[in-house]
């Protein structure tokens, strides 16, 4: 899991690169206690694309970003078991 220790500077370049991308992020899971909030999403870079599950944790302080965490895996084409990534 790789810490961001500047989460406004990166949200904003995060938000200006995004708009240019081809981008879709899927919401799967969101989980909020206290001042930290997670969510599983699934993204794909480029249509028919399997894509990576992605972990983003954030701790959130009067109503601003003030940390954020993030893992992402790729989803693979076959499973081991019947366990999905989302």
């Amino acid at each position: 899991m790789r810490r961001r220790p500047s989460p406004g500077r990166a949200v904003r370049r995060f938000i200006t690169e995004f708009a240019k991308w081809s981008v879709s992020v899927t919401p799967k899971r969101v989980i909020a206690e206290g001042d930290l909030v997670a969510v599983q999403s699934h993204c794909v870079n480029t249509p028919g694309e399997r894509g990576r599950a992605v972990i983003d944790r954030f701790r959130v302080r009067d109503g601003k970003i003030v940390e954020h965490w993030d893992a992402m895996q790729d989803v693979p084409e076959t499973s081991a078991n019947d366990n999905t990534m989302f």
